[in-house]
């Protein structure tokens, strides 16, 4: 078979075919008598010997040693070139998501790109210091995508740079919590940090709420607690469990404390906060730092109900917690209206 009939038939170019024959590839086996390459069966299944390595990434050096070796075995070259490619297709990934950041931005001329292209770079950077001010130099009126400083929180352990960040992305005016949200499904538990803390700086921002109350159930207490302050904030009565065991595990017990006081005022929501903290006491009657926590979180309950609780507590067996207890209501009723009116009559 003459090289252009071999070409036809193999989609191998008769130019790519003399390559191979100069490289001791594939070498026709014959001549015809007017000199003209002249391929033998054999010689065409060599020929798809080699296109099929070529399709797999390999070398044409590489594929000479697979066809002539025969001790070569494909096993370590194989896991050599899946590395290869694994890295190939995440350089190409990571330039896609540049080109989308770029296009998202909308530039209206190239100094747009290279601003884009320059806080890509920036954020890229092994500096904190220098990833720091690509945020903080960006220029007014220079948009930013929000996919692009999403990943970079989600992605940033300094805490400096994760402040710069975050203040950036709520800056921004962009709606980011779709993608911080997603964040707050992985699989890394510092991801999930940082998405539910980025999340609680971005105030009025739709889907927030839903966000944060689906981080509620997250088995890591940092993702849990801060998810319970942000959510109870905004008013998310969703947040009481997480917020009371926060005061009885005394961690941001204060912070909690506040909020729990602020949805005691949904009326739906105050015999849940009640019955709850009532039902610590009861459960932790031996450990009085805990019940003096309880009685704290009692004292921030608008109304009566925290106080009447709190009355019962001056006569508590353990003397300090009643003690506590005590002047917690004298504080109480001096605040108070009702705890004034009281007194008068």
């Amino acid at each position: 078979m003459l090289i252009g009939d071999v070409s036809r038939h193999s989609g191998v170019s008769t130019r790519m075919l003399r390559y191979y024959d100069a490289l001791g590839l594939v070498r026709p086996t014959g001549r015809t008598l007017g000199g003209y390459r002249e391929y033998s069966a054999e010689d065409v299944r060599r020929i798809f010997h080699v296109e099929s390595l070529r399709s797999l990434g390999l070398s044409l050096k590489q594929i000479g040693r697979a066809l002539e070796d025969p001790a070569f075995t494909p096993s370590a070259l194989v896991s050599d070139l899946i590395r290869w490619t694994e890295d190939r297709l995440e350089r190409e990934q990571e330039l896609l998501e540049r080109l989308r950041a770029i296009d998202a931005s909308a530039p209206t001329g190239w100094q747009d790109v290279l601003r884009i292209v320059e806080l890509i770079q920036g954020l890229d950077s092994t500096s904190a210091a220098r990833r720091q001010q690509s945020v903080l130099a960006r220029p007014e009126g220079v948009s930013v995508p929000a996919e692009l400083l999403v990943k970079a929180v989600l992605a940033e352990s300094d805490p400096n740079v994760a402040g710069a960040l975050r203040w950036a992305l709520a800056r921004s005016g962009a709606d980011g919590v779709a993608a911080l949200a997603a964040g707050v499904h992985s699989e890394d538990v510092g991801i999930r940090q940082r998405a539910v803390r980025a999340i609680a700086e971005i105030s009025e921002a739709p889907d927030a709420t839903a966000a944060l109350a689906d981080a509620l159930g997250d088995p890591d207490t940092t993702v849990r607690r801060r998810a319970a302050l942000a959510l109870g904030r905004r008013g998310g009565t969703a947040a009481v469990p997480v917020l009371v065991g926060m005061v009885v595990e005394g961690v941001n017990d204060v912070d909690a404390a506040e909020v729990l006081g602020t949805l005691f005022l949904d009326p739906g929501c105050a015999d849940r906060i009640i019955s709850a903290l009532v039902a610590e006491l009861a459960a932790h009657a031996a450990d009085s730092a805990v019940r003096i926590r309880l009685a704290q979180a009692l004292v921030e309950l608008p109304g009566t109900a925290g106080r009447e609780v709190l009355r019962q507590l001056t006569h508590d067996g353990d003397r300090t917690v009643a003690l506590v207890a005590s002047v917690f209501v004298e504080a109480v009723e001096e605040r108070s209206p009702e705890g004034r009116g009281d007194e008068d009559s």
